[in-house]
């Protein structure tokens, strides 16, 4: 896009006008940041940034920040509509309603966007992408993935010669917290969510946070923007962490692996495979390494090879730190295709069929202890052509745990042995299955 002009044919060095549609802990940040880093700014950016509008609920609430001389309104759709806005941030949140038709109504507008709903992105990105390009504006959204970790920029622009064949990553940082608090002191789930809760790391319906969702709607978007295809949402597979366990973690620990909350993309030949669930990583992979509320994103690139980066994945600061970038980005005149490649170029994928991922899995049995279990988990196995690899049981007692870890098998496989398994009357509950990655 050319650079913009003044009236008189120089280049134009007025301020970039911001209008922030939410005034909570992102918005609240974005405005400090511009406040405290002002004079660093100055020294990268050819024009000032300069909040003019904002858009928030509470008037009369100290946030801590000096918006005295700022434009207020009620209504956020008012953003689309002031000719003083230039750039409106969208710090609202939520997939429809609201933040959707700001955005939509900012783009018919002719402004630019940057926005930090993820959400948003998962369910309506690739239209709104192509709305942005045929307006001429910017959709800019390096705060929804990873919050401060500049992931969207590195895969877009500094990967941008490789064809990347696998993005996976910690997409979660409440989970990542959980797990590692589970591990580190071997307490069961809800005790530590209750901890997390206190400390401000989950929220008070953590649903979206521990089942996945919030993990899911970031994936979709870095699967966009490293296959260059549209965004698909609803084929990603999706579980959470409730169903681990204290004792799950002690034996992945005894294996050699670690559990984490993980978002995988690939190429397969069956098609696009996106999954966002609780899986067994060797303990020596980078990503094994990566504990409490941190993130991290790995990406495999044909001639890059492994590429990763870990930072704080939420949070005031580091989330408005990827606010402000896409302001700086905008007022340098620098507008690229929200994704990897223009909207109209995006593909359609068709999503791996389920039952088709292939690798390793770990089950956990509770047992009655008596003779011929084992034979008839055995028989399971070798109905369905599923190879063992190793085998735990040495607690004694009425009911004892059996752990598994079986040979590469397709998932198909696996959800057969597991029913075939439910028959088994010394089998007391059903399987606990992890699907095992075999990661660097």
């Amino acid at each position: 896009m050319a650079a913009s002009t003044a009236p008189d044919g120089r280049g134009d060095n007025r301020p970039l006008r911001v209008g922030i549609a939410g005034l909570g802990t992102v918005g609240t940040g974005v405005v400090k940041l511009l406040a405290e880093n002002a004079e660093i700014l100055r020294l990268h950016c050819p024009r000032a940034i300069e909040v003019v509008a904002v858009s928030a609920r509470d008037r009369s609430k100290d946030r801590g920040i000096n918006v005295a001389n700022v434009h207020w309104t009620d209504d956020p759709l008012a953003l689309a509509d002031d000719p003083n806005v230039d750039v409106v941030a969208e710090m609202i949140g939520g997939s429809d309603g609201v933040a959707k038709a700001l955005v939509e109504k900012a783009i018919a507008k002719g402004k630019h966007v940057v926005t930090a709903n993820k959400a948003l992105l998962a369910h309506h990105g690739t239209q709104l992408a192509l709305a942005a390009e045929r307006a001429g504006v910017a959709l800019a959204y390096e705060a929804a993935v990873a919050g401060g970790i500049p992931v969207i920029k590195a895969m877009r622009e500094g990967l941008a010669a490789n064809r990347i064949e696998r993005v996976y990553g910690i997409l979660n940082g409440t989970c990542n917290y959980i797990l590692t608090q589970m591990r580190e002191t071997g307490r069961e789930f809800a005790d530590v969510l209750v901890e997390a809760q206190t400390l401000g790391y989950a929220e008070a319906d953590p649903s979206f946070d521990v089942d996945g969702v919030d993990a899911a709607h970031k994936l979709a978007i870095l699967t966009s923007v490293a296959f260059g295809c549209q965004i698909d949402f609803p084929g990603v597979r999706i579980s959470g962490i409730r169903n681990v366990s204290a004792m799950d973690i002690a034996y992945a620990d005894e294996l050699g692996y670690r559990i984490k909350l993980l978002g995988i993309a690939r190429l397969t030949p069956h098609g696009v495979e996106q999954r966002v669930h609780a899986c067994m990583v060797p303990v020596g992979a980078v990503i094994a390494k990566v504990d409490g509320v941190y993130n991290a994103v790995v990406t495999d690139g044909n001639f890059v090879g492994q590429n990763v980066v870990i930072g704080r994945g939420a949070g005031q600061g580091p989330t408005a730190s990827a606010v402000v970038s896409d302001l700086m980005d905008i007022a340098r005149d620098r507008i690229l295709p929200a994704f990897s490649a223009p909207a109209e170029s995006l593909k359609k994928l068709p999503s791996a069929p389920p039952g088709s991922h292939f690798g390793p899995y770990y089950l956990r049995l509770m047992v009655v202890d008596r003779p011929g279990v084992i034979a008839d988990i055995a028989a399971a196995l070798r109905d369905e052509n599923v190879s063992l690899e190793a085998m735990i049981q040495r607690a004694r007692g009425d009911t004892v745990p059996v752990v598994l870890t079986t040979h590469e098998t397709t998932e198909a496989a696996i959800h057969r042995v597991v029913r075939r398994l439910g028959h088994i009357d010394s089998i007391l509950e059903p399987p606990h299955v992890l699907p095992i990655e075999l990661l660097a």
